[in-house]
């Protein structure tokens, strides 16, 4: 837990025997510490903004502590909720150390999908006095019959990592759960822990009790409580000696100068953006570990075991670096780090700042840092973030309605739970801030979805899961219902997992079923750190051995990569745009960036750069737009449809987070037509009604909303059977019900998330009028990277990289024979020839 400083005197309301621990620790609190013991003082709400190591973790349990030392009591009077199980475990070790040293008759205790089962029944038997949490434990004990008893007296919430969780279908759950909270236990206040956000109002918006707030006190029952700025972060950016490449994900060419780092630090922390990137890195920093230093893996389809032993060698200050995935991106205190490295570009300053604060965790000293770019592009983005970061300028992202299909969920759950009023849940619902304007109608259209599916799916006996009662009550309708319910609670949807099982032994982790289904007996993979080879599948369960031959495949996971942020390509446009901020790049980005200046132009600020050029027989379309990967990908397929109906003959696309390119038979001439913002109409409607990934979107939809049940009673449905379950259901709505409100959410859903509608569409609108084409002979320099992602698989290895190599060495004698590579440049053979 974050420690105190010594720079201020005990005040008065810290209590003699919280202030004679404080004063044996050689500490006394910060102000912001007092300021939440005071606001629970007056039984406020609160929302705390510090930065890491200012002690946030303390000052959100320090008033319970005070509460429980002095006015001792059984029953659950804290309930802590955290994103991660990682980081309630952490918590819950860090609270024993206090409460055992002040001697205070607490007990504090964790609960998530890792707890087992026996001991889960007793705490809704007997309730610690804390108890630490998920969102999905939180939805799950809310739809017991005895939730009135277990949360009536409660007297305080703390949801730590609030930003991470705003703006989520996970907070939408969380937040429908805390108004339910509301009406169980009146008394509890709320307190929201968060140490990177952009806009305070949206998350004193998130925690009030009535969803809104305003800062001139119409619904402002939230105090907000800021703490002091920290030490400024000293951030790097590796200059590495290798010859840094024009395209990949993998940083492999920096890892030997990251392990000199490492050997150089006590513990360093060592980030990066995929779990499939995670375990390459891990594998190539042990290859040139000659020092055999302890270095470990941690990520989130490992085994709950092994991130367990992962967490708790850490504590203990006996490893050396870990490579780590956003699974330990928030609020798990281990001081002994000492540097944080980000392999690959982060993807936003917010995340950046969340990640650097995992070092240190002294607000008088400086969390220490190294970006380590992949390629020419990532370092555009990294210079960047760092950037944004020296002048504190974090994202924020625009807040979303409430996800339909939680609601639905949360219906469900509440029916579960006992009979309710519809009028009274619609007040109920509306006090939550995602769902603040939503409609008394969508409620309704919503709530007879939940009880009858709805006019297509209600002659479907399955479908009919609440019943109305004489007294106007809504009950569910057996137990199985609520069954089925509880064990498929979350808004959590992945691919259908098989455990990996180590011949008949330990089970190592998880991997997604399409993985699997994609190998051979035989075969060799890089999972849990480990060459593995592949046996077979038995009982749902991967079974594998130590070692293995040949090139080792490595599982990727759907959903992995975060779009590069509005506010970073900003500032990437404006980099671009400005020659006279290049003198802070490497040598080798500077001489590519003033090659493309001598032999095209420049991407503008505000505007669009299209390039077209001969390549192979084909004409090559490059937009430089900035607007990320899912943008670029909606804007692909839109703007192939639109070439296809111009008769310019498109033949695919290639997206990346900064640049898409497009190659055809025939170059088109009139872009201000071809980008158009007409073809978010008709256009968009076709490809989306086409579209796998709108049935992709639904899927995950019908899951959360409990059309499609992943899990039953003794078995597990496979992702084959969930997604033929599910595209029936698509198709019959469709069909007969094109209005119903699943397919309402899918199409919400689509435009925020895979599709990026509305990124696209305020991209359109920016650069009308203000697109310059550029027609040139041959490919330009800064359109090598984005060529070079023709045909590339997903997830790199080593081969992989000498294809990239060997590709970007002829690629550059083309575009740039000023470097002096050479045209005999090694032919490049299979997916990656151009």
């Amino acid at each position: 837990m974050d420690a105190p400083s010594s720079a201020h005197p005990l005040p008065a309301p810290i209590p003699p025997n919280v202030a004679a621990w404080f004063r044996a620790k050689g500490w006394a609190p910060h102000a912001h510490q007092v300021a939440m013991v005071e606001a629970a003082e007056r039984g406020e709400s609160a929302l705390l903004i510090a930065p890491t190591g200012g002690g946030k973790t303390l000052a959100g349990f320090l008033p319970s502590l005070i509460e429980l030392a002095e006015r001792p009591r059984e029953g659950l009077h804290t309930l802590y909720i955290s994103p991660l199980k990682a980081l309630a475990v952490d918590i819950q070790r860090n609270l024993d150390t206090p409460i055992a040293e002040m001697r205070l008759p607490i007990r504090a205790e964790t609960r998530t999908g890792d707890t087992p089962e026996s001991k889960r029944r007793r705490q809704r038997v007997h309730p610690p006095h804390m108890l630490m949490t998920t969102p999905e434990s939180l939805a799950l004990l809310l739809s017991y019959a005895d939730a009135d008893r277990l949360f009536r007296g409660l007297r305080c919430v703390i949801v730590d990592e609030l930003h991470a969780l705003a703006g989520t279908k996970r907070g939408d759950l969380l937040a429908l759960g805390l108004a339910r909270l509301s009406r169980l236990a009146p008394a509890a206040r709320r307190v929201g822990l968060s140490a990177t956000v952009a806009e305070p109002e949206r998350l004193l918006a998130w925690l009030s009790r009535s969803g809104r707030w305003s800062a001139d006190g119409g619904d402002g029952d939230v105090r907000l409580v800021l703490g002091r700025s920290g030490a400024q972060a000293e951030i790097g950016i590796l200059a590495t000696k290798e010859r840094l490449p024009w395209a990949g994900h993998m940083a492999l060419h920096a890892l030997a100068e990251v392990y000199d780092r490492i050997r150089r630090h006590r513990t360093t922390l060592i980030f990066v953006n995929t779990r499939a990137q995670a375990e390459l890195v891990f594998q190539a920093l042990w290859r040139v570990n000659d020092d055999n230093l302890p270095i470990a893996l941690h990520h989130g389809s490992l085994a709950a075991e092994q991130r367990r032993k992962v967490e708790g060698a850490m504590a203990r200050g006996e490893l050396r670096a870990v490579v780590a995935t956003s699974s330990l991106d928030l609020g798990i205190d281990w001081a002994a780090v000492d540097l944080v490295v980000q392999i690959g570009a982060p993807k936003g300053s917010s995340r950046l700042v969340q990640r650097i604060g995992r070092a240190n965790h002294r607000l008088d000293e400086p969390s220490r840092a190294l970006l380590v770019p992949a390629n020419r592009f990532e370092v555009l983005e990294c210079r960047a973030a760092l950037d944004a970061v020296r002048d504190r300028k974090l994202d924020g992202e625009a807040p979303r309605p409430g996800g339909i299909d939680v609601l639905a969920q949360h219906l469900l759950g509440m029916a579960c739970a006992a009979p309710f009023l519809p009028d009274e849940l619609y007040e109920e619902v509306v006090s939550a801030a995602p769902y603040a304007a939503l409609s008394r109608d969508e409620f309704d259209d919503v709530l007879d979805f939940v009880s009858t599916g709805g006019y297509a799916l209600g002659a479907y006996e399955r479908f009919q899961r609440l019943r109305r009662r004489e007294d106007g009550r809504l009950a569910v309708a057996g137990p199985a219902v609520a069954r089925q319910y509880r064990m498929n609670v979350g808004t959590i949807t992945q691919e259908a997992l098989l455990r990996v099982r180590l011949n008949r032994g330990p089970v190592l982790g998880e991997v997604e079923e399409y993985f699997i289904q994609g190998l051979t007996p035989g075969d060799s993979f890089l999972f849990a750190g480990q060459l593995l080879k592949f046996l077979g599948v038995r009982e749902m369960e991967a079974q594998v051995a130590k070692g293995g031959t040949g090139d080792p495949k490595v599982p990727a996971y759907a959903g992995g990569r975060l779009p590069l942020t509005t506010h970073l390509a900003e500032r990437v446009r404006a980099m671009l745009a400005d020659p006279r901020s290049w003198d802070r790049l490497p040598g080798d980005v500077k001489e590519w960036l003033t090659l493309q200046r001598l032999r095209s132009l420049l991407p503008s600020r505000d505007g669009l750069l299209v390039e077209t050029f001969p390549k192979a027989g084909k004409r090559f379309l490059v937009a430089y737009a900035f607007e990320g990967r899912n943008a670029h990908q909606t804007l692909g397929m839109l703007l192939t449809r639109r070439m296809e109906r111009f008769g310019l003959g498109p033949l695919g696309f290639v997206a990346t987070d900064y640049v898409l390119a497009v190659w055809s038979l025939r170059s088109p001439t009139d872009m201000d037509s071809l980008f158009d913002q007409d073809m978010l109409g008709d256009d968009l409607e076709a490809w989306m009604d086409e579209s796998s990934m709108l049935r992709r979107t639904f899927r995950n939809v019908a899951l959360i909303a409990g059309v499609i049940d992943r899990r039953h009673p003794g078995q597990e449905k496979t992702r084959r059977q969930v997604t033929f379950s599910s595209d029936l259901i698509y198709d019959v709505l469709r069909k007969h019900d094109p209005g119903h409100v699943l397919l309402r959410a899918t199409r919400a859903d689509a435009a925020g998330g895979l599709t990026d509608v509305r990124r696209l569409s305020d991209f359109l609108a920016r650069v009308r009028g203000r697109i310059t084409h550029k027609d040139l002979d041959r490919i330009s320099p800064l359109a090598v990277p984005v060529i070079l992602e023709i045909g590339r698989e997903r997830v790199d290895g080593s081969a992989t990289d000498e294809l990239l190599a060997a590709a970007a060495d002829a690629l550059v004698a083309e575009a740039m024979p000023e470097l002096g590579q050479t045209a005999a440049a090694p032919a490049v053979q299979g997916r990656l020839s151009l």
